[in-house]
């Protein structure tokens, strides 16, 4: 099956004049956000009473709160559109997902180091992927007050406030949710001239701060999993920004490995030069490594 690129504003959309698919577009975000806010407040009375948590793998921690809020998401969403496929960070990927035009992507708790430590930078992310375009997104942070929701071609929110990128247009006073140390780490060609805002352990809340006007650009350069930024990237474009891997190419979603190598995501005037700093910290990086040799 054909993927579109999930961001690129020239890529085809549903007929919002068509009624029944205005109906369809409005139905589809009221369960996404029916189903986020819930599965919210029932993470949210996991993060007051510090449930159980484990390891999954190494340094990826995972406990009841997310499977509860996985399985709730899963029941709500596929009970309200059986026909669709599915993508969760907490269940394992069949793949049967690809044989799907329609596919929710999830994360049932995004952000967990923070949820474990009592800190607020965490949130629901559930998505809806269609031909490989994100066309609904809701991102709820309930320990922050926060649903984020957006519909393609339709604009985002956040409480009912519509969104709107900054229009900065020079990387001077460019705001990013980075620690600041890193402002300066000599993998950079040059260090960062803005400030370092508040770091959220989620990443979907990182690409939201832009979205809020609370930041100008974010860069990530480890994969990504697509449902770590699915509802994020459509609630970022639909308010004006721009987000890319770190090739510049647009996202596309539900892919047969479903990653991305690296993000870039900026208000418009100042993506192009984000994502050229992000290449080459990658570059510099990767010499390093070839420098070093293989680990001993």
């Amino acid at each position: 099956m054909a993927r579109r690129d999930a961001n690129d504003p020239s890529a085809p959309r549903r007929d919002a004049s068509d009624p029944s698919a205005a109906r369809r577009n409005a139905s589809d975000l009221a369960v996404a956000v029916r189903a986020a806010h819930a599965a919210g407040e029932l993470a949210l009375r996991h993060f007051h009473a510090k449930s159980e948590w484990w390891d999954k793998s190494p340094g990826n921690p995972v406990g009841i709160a997310d499977l509860e809020c996985d399985a709730y998401l899963k029941e709500r969403l596929l009970g309200a559109r059986p026909d669709d496929g599915w993508l969760s960070e907490e269940t394992a990927d069949t793949g049967r997902r690809l044989g799907k035009r329609r596919v929710w992507v999830v994360d049932p708790i995004d952000g967990t180091r923070d949820f474990i430590r009592g800190r607020t930078g965490w949130a629901v992310s559930v998505a809806l992927v269609e031909d490989g375009l994100v066309t609904v997104a809701a991102l709820s942070a309930p320990a922050r007050g926060q649903l984020f929701a957006a519909l393609r071609g339709r604009g985002a929110q956040c409480n009912g406030r519509r969104l709107r990128v900054n229009m900065a247009a020079t990387l001077a006073d460019a705001r990013l949710p980075i620690d600041a140390p890193n402002m300066a780490a000599s993998f950079w060609p040059s260090p960062w001239l803005g400030e370092a805002v508040e770091k959220p352990n989620s990443l979907a809340l990182r690409m939201a701060k832009l979205a809020a006007n609370e930041a100008d650009a974010w860069v990530e350069g480890r994969s990504i999993a697509e449902w770590d930024v699915a509802a994020s990237a459509l609630i970022l474009t639909e308010a004006g920004g721009m987000v890319s891997d770190c090739a510049g190419r647009p996202l596309a979603f539900n892919k047969p490995e479903p990653l991305f190598e690296g993000i870039a995501a900026a208000t418009p005037a100042l993506h192009g030069d984000v994502r050229d700093r992000l290449d080459h910290a990658l570059r510099s990086l990767a010499a390093r490594r070839r420098e070093r040799g293989p680990a001993a």
